[in-house]
């Protein structure tokens, strides 16, 4: 442990911006889970009522990468190829 005073902060602050990465991190990785497992069901049967789930859970997840992308958590690349991945499943299968 620093003995230091700006030390021990540092360690600090780095200690909850790690926690807050990793919920931000978690809460993407979840909301593209429900989306693929929303979209795949969509793709097997088509109904009005799964279309509109699959927009809600696709606008929930860019929204969310966006967020994580706008405070630094994910680097904007990594926010773009998330969401093309989402887009992208849609429509190939």
């Amino acid at each position: 442990m620093a003995n230091i005073k700006s030390a021990i902060k540092r360690v600090q602050i780095s200690e909850r911006n790690r926690l807050r990465n990793k919920s931000y991190k978690s809460a993407v990785r979840t909301l593209m889970k429900r989306y693929f497992t929303a979209a795949s069901e969509y793709l097997a049967n088509p109904s009005p009522e799964l279309e509109k789930e699959v927009q809600q859970r696709m606008a929930a997840a860019f929204s969310k990468i966006d967020k994580a992308v706008k405070r630094g958590v994910l680097h904007p690349n990594n926010g773009a190829r998330k969401k093309s991945r989402l887009a992208k499943a849609l429509k190939t299968q």
